[in-house]
């Protein structure tokens, strides 16, 4: 079952932000775009290039008034120890929640049961704490921060102008869609 459109499931974690762990919860989604980030565990090997390169558009997401939170089922304490001995994510000033109950892999649809680790999965979440877009990967494939960019820029348009779609390959400022009996069979 898709959960394009469903409002995120309550949870409560613990995280590391910037040197201090943090508490987090569903609560935290509402009010700005989000990303949630799965990964299956720290002290691996793609997962450090993947947050490694989400913490290299950070900047230009928090422009954008969205906040990232990584996620796998690791605890909070496993986050800081990985933060403070590798050099890839050193670097990352964005929030790293602890899932080790699995309470959020589960609600995310992303936890595979019998490694009892999370799949590569990422979530855009809206203002409302609702689901937007999800992107799921297997195991070795890894995900690009700039695709991600480009599709919130999307999902903000859309929610900004109603009536309007994005399509493929659509950048900022680019030409939208407007649905309507006029446009059928003319694209």
């Amino acid at each position: 079952m898709s959960l394009i459109g469903k409002e995120v499931l309550p949870f409560k974690a613990s995280a590391y932000h910037n040197g201090s762990f943090i508490d987090v919860s569903e609560a935290d989604f509402k009010g700005k775009w989000s990303v949630v980030c799965f990964y299956p565990a720290d002290f691996t090997f793609v997962c450090p290039t993947e947050l490694e390169d989400l913490q290299n558009e950070y900047e230009t997401l928090k422009s954008l008034g969205v906040e990232v939170y990584s996620v796998s089922t690791d605890t909070h304490f496993t986050h800081k120890a990985w933060h403070d001995s590798s050099e890839a994510i050193g670097k990352i000033t964005y929030i790293m929640i602890g899932d080790p109950s699995h309470t959020i892999s589960r609600n995310f649809d992303v936890l595979i049961e019998e490694a009892g680790m999370a799949d590569r999965g990422t979530f855009i979440i809206d203002p409302d704490g609702v689901i937007q877009a999800v992107e799921i990967n297997a195991d070795g494939i890894g995900r690009d921060a700039s695709i991600l960019v480009n599709k919130i820029k999307a999902a903000q348009y859309v929610r900004n102008n109603p009536g309007e779609v994005c399509p493929a390959k659509w950048q900022e400022g680019g030409t939208t869609l407007k649905p309507s009996l006029d446009l059928v069979g003319k694209i």
